[in-house]
């Protein structure tokens, strides 16, 4: 029987190594297991009742050593508090990371949002809701002004929050509760500066003049003018 060639030996071990390379691309490579999910951005914020908070949530899927993985669906719900966040679930980028707006429910000082991918345990994100705490008259009380005419410096009324913080958005109610007259505008929202101003004019009787300012579930604050003949 003949002796095969060392070209033949060669050409054949050559060829049972690609076959072997060749099977060993096509096995599938596992996924790297997710060890945790943790907070990158926007943990322990506080922030109005009603609105977003001013830093985007950032959350990254992590091995076992800590690094970003890409490709992994991590969902958000919401804990307590309500409110909303969008996107309510994300896959993961090269850097392991998905972001989301978190807006605020409408009451509640405490909120949570919860995190969670599978196979690993859900995480909990905690922020402050900042609610109306203080109605500060700015400008406009104790004034005085002829009857039926409008007193000379407008009422600016601030709501603020924790910290003094203004709020905007906060619907301010002032109603006459003493000698007759009106408010232009009756109601409004705080601006960015947490204020509304309005027009007082008085009522067509000579004597004082009071209204409430009315602001969420807060105790009114009274205003005072007086009305000259």
């Amino acid at each position: 029987m003949p002796t095969p060639s060392p070209l033949r030996l060669f050409v054949g071990l050559a060829g049972a190594l690609a076959l072997l390379f060749s099977a060993a691309c096509q096995k599938p490579v596992e996924p790297v297991p997710l060890a945790g999910i943790i907070v990158v951005q926007g943990a322990d914020q506080s922030g109005q009742v009603g609105r977003a908070l001013p830093t985007p949530i950032i959350l990254r899927a992590v091995d076992s050593t800590g690094n970003g993985v890409e490709g992994r669906t991590i969902t958000l719900v919401l804990g307590s508090g309500g409110g909303s966040v969008t996107p309510t679930a994300g896959e993961t980028g090269a850097t392991g990371e998905i972001s989301a707006v978190w807006t605020l429910g409408p009451t509640a000082t405490t909120q949570t949002l919860m995190a969670t991918a599978p196979g690993v345990d859900p995480i909990a994100v905690q922020a402050v809701g900042i609610v109306p705490s203080q109605v500060v008259i700015v400008q406009g009380n104790n004034q005085s002004a002829r009857v039926g005419t409008a007193l000379p410096t407008q009422v600016v009324v601030r709501v603020l929050g924790a910290g003094n913080i203004p709020l905007v958005g906060i619907n301010v109610a002032l109603q006459v509760t003493a000698g007759g007259g009106s408010f232009t505008p009756a109601t409004a929202l705080t601006n960015t500066s947490g204020e509304v101003t309005v027009r007082w004019t008085m009522g067509t009787v000579a004597g004082a003049n009071t209204a409430s300012v009315q602001v969420s579930t807060l105790d009114p604050v009274t205003i005072s003018a007086t009305a000259t003949p």
